[in-house]
């Protein structure tokens, strides 16, 4: 297993950016310097998350005929955050739809 700039495993850390949503996402990133996976899980992180809270918000006050959507909606969101965090421990490359193609394309280009 290969490690990681946080010397843990490479599934550890992918985990692990998953655990407190876009902060642990932004935090791995800002750490991580050489491995792709890594980064990859710490991007997709900071964007499912931020586009989740985006998503939220908007239900609950512009849209707010869509409100009692919500609850559905932060449902599947935790179902999908537990998905993303076994599949990220599992060593899998599990891309979401749309976000996951911007998550690999900027990940690429992250150099701290």
């Amino acid at each position: 297993m290969k490690k990681t700039s946080l010397n843990l495993n490479e599934n550890t850390t992918c985990l692990l950016c998953y655990v407190l949503g876009w902060i642990s996402g932004l935090i791995i990133i800002l750490i991580e310097k050489k491995n792709t996976t890594v980064k990859f899980h710490a991007m997709q992180s900071i964007i499912f998350f931020c586009s989740t809270t985006l998503i939220s918000m908007l239900l609950g006050t512009v849209f707010m005929f869509l409100l009692p959507l919500l609850p559905i909606f932060n449902i599947a969101v935790c179902i999908l955050w537990i998905v993303l965090m076994v599949k990220a421990y599992k060593g899998e490359m599990f891309k979401l739809p749309i976000i996951g193609d911007f998550a690999e394309e900027w990940s690429q280009k992250v150099k701290l």
